[in-house]
């Protein structure tokens, strides 16, 4: 089943418990970021309200004593879209609460995957598929997952990333 509007964001308000992702794609070309990746490219100063809806959902989730996480995966060199996530986005969303951390996997191979889902109550899973180029083309409620994969991905990825702060310094 395919999700778009309130139907996914149904997942980030109706989760009980945690909702996490696994972040592999080097890009991603999403029309509501194109003029803020430009503007740091350019080297503009960061907007005061960037990413602000998604510290919104973050912050009322932490409030209500649920967690919301992910583990980026890179590889040297970082692209301009990870140098701009790294800069403008990831930092905002620590401080609202999120538990991000990083995974350089430039000179090793954990047989990860090369998908990006969401893992919500570690019941539900949600591919995010995507082109090439970093355009999404959707978001796939995954029927009867063999969820002991996804948690095997989850864990494996969690335990051998380093906390954002960490890999920055």
């Amino acid at each position: 089943m395919l999700l778009d509007g309130d139907a996914w964001q149904a997942y980030f308000r109706d989760f009980q418990r945690s909702a996490w992702r696994l972040e592999v794609q080097p890009r991603y070309t999403m029309p509501a970021e194109a003029e803020s990746l430009a503007r740091f490219l350019r080297g503009e100063p960061k907007p005061e309200n960037h990413n602000a809806a998604w510290h919104v959902t973050v912050g009322r989730a932490r409030e209500a004593g649920k967690t919301i996480g992910r583990v980026r995966v890179v590889r040297r060199p970082l692209t301009d879209y990870q140098r701009y996530q790294f800069a403008w986005g990831i930092p905002g969303n620590i401080e609202a609460g999120e538990d991000i951390r990083v995974l350089d996997l430039t000179d090793s191979d954990m047989r990860l995957p090369e998908q990006d889902f969401w893992l919500f109550d570690e019941s539900t899973v949600v591919h995010l598929n995507y082109r090439p180029d970093g355009t999404q083309i959707n978001r796939e409620l995954i029927e009867d997952p063999d969820l002991s994969t996804y948690l095997a991905w989850r864990d494996r990825a969690r335990e051998s990333a380093v906390l954002f702060s960490a890999y920055r310094t």
